[in-house]
């Protein structure tokens, strides 16, 4: 059917004035991308409602008095407030009263106050084929990879615009077409011990990102099986580095059994074979502080921590306390579960400091490095590695958890270079 078939009771009002905003913003965006037609999602998940400016609040807020709802279940994305732990981040008193302002006006939208950018492990895991209009980069990658859902890259605002109408841009990633593989990296000359290391999988994630280009890559040469952390940490860094939206891990994503059913049973594009070399090449390029700097803290947790990844820092701190302060990024029911345990008081004791429902390089958290005054974070996520400069103007330090961990307890730089040799 067309736009103003499926728009209809949208556009003529019935639904309200909120929901023909949306839908005249939906419709006008759809031809702009080319397509006369829109396909039904089943759920949402919302970039947009993190605090940038005075205007993404006012244009929240003015869905919110025009009566609209969403039409669809619909997460949050991290916001720009640690709400359960007061005094996190250091905003001026307008900038936080128009944070909370946002916040509210998103929840009386009818959006899950998840804010998180790990939807998927909080309980938000649409089904392999299922039609989604999700936002933030990692959480698209991951759904339509991990997943098997379809959704393309929603811009900001464009996804609680589907959300309140129930429909997304027949176009991208929705069509059968653009799912197909086109670029292989094959890493089968890679040693085992390197690709069994948790450190490798955003590093593998940059270098795939930043030669790709628009097409869907696909890894093949991995063990099968890449477990759901590793498989996160290599979306987020390929979205981050490139324009990664789907990616295939031969014998691990669910679109890609084999090389063949990956690229649709067509010859790719380009094979890039992947070479120790590359490989540290890729991850010297996530280090952005001098070779001789030391940290000043580590940061963990982009995308948000999950319970096995906080419970892999649980086992290195192994009861030790760290004297640098090791920020850790997770969402409120992973840390809710944790407190619940007791396990929460004692990472703290430990020198964790916890951040909920936002994280260290979109909010004010760290603190304040100035020109004269540089500032040095370690971190094993690659996208943190990769925003942290501009967003912070902290340079950064790249490792595996367990480097972070033993340089948090020694007070300096410890890394273990065994495996990328």
């Amino acid at each position: 059917m067309s736009i103003e078939t499926d728009l209809a009771p949208h556009l003529a009002g019935t639904r309200g004035p909120a929901a023909a905003t949306a839908a005249r913003i939906l419709a006008e965006t759809a031809r702009l991308l080319g397509t006369d037609r829109l396909v039904p999602v089943v759920s949402a998940h919302i970039d947009g409602c993190l605090f940038h400016g005075d205007a993404g609040v006012l244009f929240a807020e003015t869905l919110v008095a025009g009566g609209g709802q969403v039409a669809i279940p619909t997460t949050l994305n991290v916001g720009a407030l640690d709400l359960i732990h007061a005094g996190r981040v250091r905003f001026a008193p307008h900038q936080q009263r128009m944070a909370e302002r946002m916040v509210a006006a998103y929840e009386a939208l009818g959006c899950r106050p998840t804010w998180t950018c790990a939807p998927y492990q909080a309980g938000h895991r649409p089904g392999l084929g299922d039609h989604v209009a999700w936002g933030e980069s990692n959480a698209v990658a991951f759904a339509n990879s991990v997943l098997g859902a379809r959704t393309n890259r929603l811009g900001d605002f464009l996804d609680i615009c589907c959300a309140l109408t129930g429909f997304a841009p027949e176009t991208g990633l929705h069509l059968d077409r653009n799912r197909i593989g086109r670029v292989v990296f094959d890493v089968s000359g890679l040693s085992e011990r390197l690709k069994a290391e948790e450190a490798f999988y955003p590093v593998l994630g940059s270098l795939v990102g930043s030669l790709c280009g628009e097409a869907v890559p696909v890894v093949a040469g991995l063990p099968p099986g890449v477990d759901e952390d590793r498989l996160k940490a290599f979306g987020a860094a390929a979205a981050s580095s490139g324009a990664v939206a789907l990616f295939h891990i031969v014998g691990s994503t669910p679109e890609a059994p084999s090389l063949a059913a990956a690229l649709g049973g067509l010859e790719p594009a380009e094979t890039i074979v992947v070479t120790p070399a590359l490989v540290r090449e890729a991850r010297d390029r996530l280090t952005t502080a001098d070779r001789a700097a030391e940290p000043d803290a580590i940061a963990i947790g982009s995308p948000h921590l999950s319970f096995e990844e906080l419970a892999a820092l649980e086992r290195g701190l192994a009861g030790r306390r760290a004297r640098l302060p090791i920020y850790a990024c997770t969402s409120r029911f992973v840390w809710q579960v944790l407190q619940e345990e007791g396990r929460a008081a004692t990472l703290e004791a430990a020198g964790v400091v916890p951040i909920v429902d936002t994280c260290v390089v979109v909010a004010p958290i760290l603190p304040e490095a100035t020109f004269d005054r540089p500032k040095v974070l370690m971190t094993n996520s690659g996208k943190f590695a990769h925003y942290a400069p501009g967003n912070t103007g902290w340079a950064t330090l790249y490792g595996s958890l367990a480097d972070c961990v033993e340089t948090a307890v020694a007070g300096r730089l410890r890394r273990d270079e065994g495996a990328w040799a």
